[in-house]
């Protein structure tokens, strides 16, 4: 275990081979036999390559493994797509945190980070966008990630498996590939979308900010309208008027496709002016983006 924590992905493929037998005895025992303990199984193998590293006790690997398994099947049964896969009670740490941490912290702490990154570069960008604001944005819901991709849930969940069993399939095929640096494209990426927010809340004309947006980008609404680049910079001027501000909460980032999460505030005089969250979607083509599809997660305002 202690070789796969250090970043060898050989290692790891190993790891879950030696107990995945055990997995999958689980997620037959609560799905019963057939594609869904398999899909449950490979499902598991994706949490495992981004939190093996906040294993505390190599001899908890195994129980840890099987209740994942548990867990994953659990809420397949539930159907409620959108919770998150819980870990069992003592067997990883958090570095002092009050919560699960965030994925691509810690990827960002963990050797396997680059491995993880050069698999999912290898799918096709269809894959890559489901797997991107599945496993690594707060976007998780099947319903959501339909909704923002404007393809039915069914196709989601056929593209999810698809992605699971060709991350699995490529554990070991992957392994001793030299990897470029991920985490500096996720620092290059995040950096934009600072100064990017930043522009906006000082007033500044968002759509000026060329080095990222082609002048041409195409802007999808979370309506579905379609606007230019030119109406993202009134629209965020806007809300800078009506007193709205944006906080970066996270950036995923891949070579042709880049998610940014952010919170909306609304201003106190007017605390349902706007949906509490944003997620821009950004379609790059050579180092621009030429796409941009913005989407608010679902919004339940009784709730607030």
């Amino acid at each position: 275990m202690h070789a796969a924590q250090a970043g060898d992905a050989a290692s790891l493929g190993i790891l879950l081979a030696r107990h995945r037998a055990g997995m999958y005895a689980v997620a037959v025992g609560v799905l019963g036999y057939g594609s869904d303990a398999e899909d449950a199984v490979q499902e598991a193998a994706i949490i495992a390559l981004r939190r093996i590293g906040d294993i505390r006790d190599p001899d908890a690997v195994g129980p840890w493994l099987r209740m994942v398994v548990r867990n994953v099947c659990r809420a397949m049964r539930r159907r409620t797509t959108a919770e998150p896969v819980d870990e069992p009670t003592g067997a990883v740490v958090f570095s002092g945190l009050d919560g699960p941490p965030d994925p691509a912290e810690v990827l960002d702490r963990h050797a396997l980070r680059e491995w993880v990154w050069t698999a999912v570069e290898e799918l096709t960008p269809t894959l890559r966008l489901v797997t991107l604001l599945r496993y690594f944005t707060d976007l998780t819901s099947y319903e959501d990630i339909a909704a923002l991709c404007d393809t039915p849930v069914g196709t989601v969940r056929s593209r999810l498996n698809q992605a699971r069993s060709k991350l699995s399939g490529a554990l070991l095929a992957t392994a001793e590939r030299k990897f470029g640096d991920a985490a500096a494209l996720h620092t290059q990426h995040r950096r934009l979308a600072e100064h990017t927010l930043a522009s906006v809340h000082r007033g500044d004309d968002a759509c000026k900010l060329s080095d990222w947006w082609l002048p041409q980008a195409d802007v999808v609404w979370p309506s579905g309208a379609r606007r230019d680049i030119a109406g993202l910079g009134r629209s965020l001027a806007r809300d800078l008027s009506d007193g709205v501000r944006h906080e970066l909460l996270n950036v995923v980032a891949s070579r042709e496709v880049v998610v940014w999460e952010a919170a909306l505030h609304s201003p106190p005089e007017d605390p349902f002016h706007c949906p509490p969250n944003l997620v821009w979607v950004h379609y790059v083509h050579g180092d621009r983006a030429n796409k941009v599809r913005l989407y608010h997660p679902r919004w339940d305002r009784s709730a607030h």
